[in-house]
């Protein structure tokens, strides 16, 4: 038997070499080559055919612009991360860690969405002159799209599915589930049922027939992928694809998976805490970066409306080195509690920040010392967001260095205290996007004292902020002077 010609190929670009090297010549990453199957010409006819379908070349201003329609899942915070809920045609990629809740997740949209077709349908009633049907839908006419809802597993049985939807309490549900690897049985099942919205679980389980390399592969994921974006496109199916994640917490595949689908969302969360974090990377259908904060319970995923409840520690009293800060997340503004210890360290003091981005925080110190005169040249500094959330955003700065400064000297900030805005290497401190919003949201929740940069102080007394007493610094020095009166 004539041995099958090998290639390799990258997981990050899709660029193929005939041999193994370190270095991918096509994108330049590093240890990225697989070997795979090399494919015969025949198989990739339709590799390059286009996602979305022909048209003529015409003008901007010709072309109609109208919304698009969004169908509520059910689930509040899905439906925020989505953009106001599932787009027709549209392709969403979510990727987590195993065991994180991907599935528990999408089995819950999916039940919600199958309830609210058949709520509809049965107000509605049969067309006039036509008898409702005994039972079971049937195959429909080519055309015609009803509400229903499918889930392709591919890792579990039909059994273990059923399993899940009882340990979720989703007793009597109507949601159809197919057991199949096989791109084109599940193609042609789509097809056939015209489901509203279907899931895909997992894409680097199907396979298809066209290609001899084994499922999970770079060139399996890249087309079977491309083939079912083609078939929402056709169809107007909405379809879910559940991706795998590496050991670095990156999608598994190649890169291009993540450019073909409309929608890229990442479950996050920590395993053995009972909150999780669905966030937007990338949304053609609405906002980035946008959060959703869902806890795991018995019966399963339920939003939570106000997370900043669980990002705030509740002390009885202020404590040093306790710092709120209002993050954005997205188009939601978030309260966090920064809390830094300083503590004595030796002849090469640590810096650890956990939810924080460590070499800012050098800087910050740098800041502290330069332009304030705080120094912690000889302390150890540990910096901690609470709650296990990530902040990348550079408005967390003056909350930091307040937070490092009332560790430092031992003293609590005043009750009730906020403070945002980005510090500079000058020592000036730089407005923060959307500074009224935060401020609106710390006046809702009760606080009372507020350190802002000078730009995001309001103008004009709003009743939005009654109870908040806004304080403008430009400057850190300003800031840490404001702190040592208030206290």
């Amino acid at each position: 038997m004539a041995k099958d010609k090998t290639s390799f190929i990258c997981n990050e670009c899709g660029g193929t070499s005939p041999r193994w090297l370190g270095k991918c010549p096509a994108c330049g990453a590093w240890n990225t080559l697989v070997e795979s199957v090399a494919e015969s010409a025949g198989t990739g006819k339709n590799r390059f055919a286009s996602l979305a379908p022909a048209s003529a070349v015409t003008t901007l201003a010709d072309i109609e612009a109208t919304d698009v329609q969004r169908t509520p899942t059910g689930l509040g915070e899905l439906d925020r991360v989505l953009g106001g809920g599932v787009v027709e045609g549209g392709v969403v990629l979510i990727g987590g860690d195993p065991g994180i809740g991907k599935s528990t997740l999408l089995l819950q949209a999916l039940d919600a969405l199958q309830k609210q077709s058949l709520g509809a349908r049965h107000a509605a009633g049969p067309p006039q002159g036509v008898a409702a049907p005994s039972g079971g839908s049937g195959p429909r006419a080519a055309g015609e799209r009803g509400g229903d809802t499918l889930y392709v597993t591919g890792e579990e049985s039909g059994a273990q599915v059923a399993l899940r939807s009882r340990r979720l309490g989703l007793d009597g549900s109507q949601v159809k589930v197919l057991a199949e690897i096989q791109l084109e049985k599940i193609l042609a099942t789509l097809q056939a049922q015209q489901p509203a919205i279907a899931v895909i679980d997992s894409i680097q389980t199907v396979y298809s027939e066209q290609l001899t390399s084994a499922p999970g592969s770079v060139a399996q994921v890249r087309e079977c992928a491309a083939h079912l974006t083609r078939a929402a496109k056709a169809s107007g199916t909405a379809i879910v694809l559940v991706g795998h994640v590496t050991k670095e917490g990156a999608l598994a595949g190649p890169r291009v998976l993540e450019h073909m689908v409309d929608t890229v969302l990442y479950f996050e969360g920590d395993t053995h805490s009972s909150y999780r974090l669905i966030r937007a990377i990338k949304n053609r259908f609405g906002a980035v970066n946008e959060i959703g904060v869902f806890a795991m319970t018995e019966k399963g995923l339920k939003g939570v409306s106000n997370p900043s409840a669980i990002f705030l520690s509740q002390h009885a009293e202020p404590v040093p080195g306790s710092c709120v800060l209002v993050t954005l997340e997205g188009t939601r503004p978030m309260l966090v509690e920064i809390q830094a210890l300083v503590d004595s360290g030796g002849p090469s003091p640590r810096r650890l920040s956990v939810g924080l981005d460590r070499d800012r925080l050098a800087m910050l110190l740098a800041v502290l010392h330069r332009h304030a005169g705080v120094a912690c040249m000889d302390q150890d500094v540990f910096v901690n967001a609470v709650g296990g959330v990530r902040i990348s955003e550079p408005a967390a700065d003056l909350a930091v260095m307040l937070a490092i400064t009332s560790s430092l000297r031992g003293k609590a900030l005043p009750k009730g205290f906020i403070a945002f805005g980005e510090v500079g290497l000058a020592g000036e401190v730089r407005p923060a996007p959307r500074g009224q919003e935060r401020l609106k949201e710390a006046a809702k929740l009760g606080f009372s004292v507020a350190v802002v940069p000078k730009a995001n102080a309001p103008k004009k007394n709003d009743k939005a902020f009654e109870g908040l007493t806004i304080h403008a610094v430009e400057r850190i020095e300003d800031a840490m002077n404001l702190v040592r009166s208030l206290g």
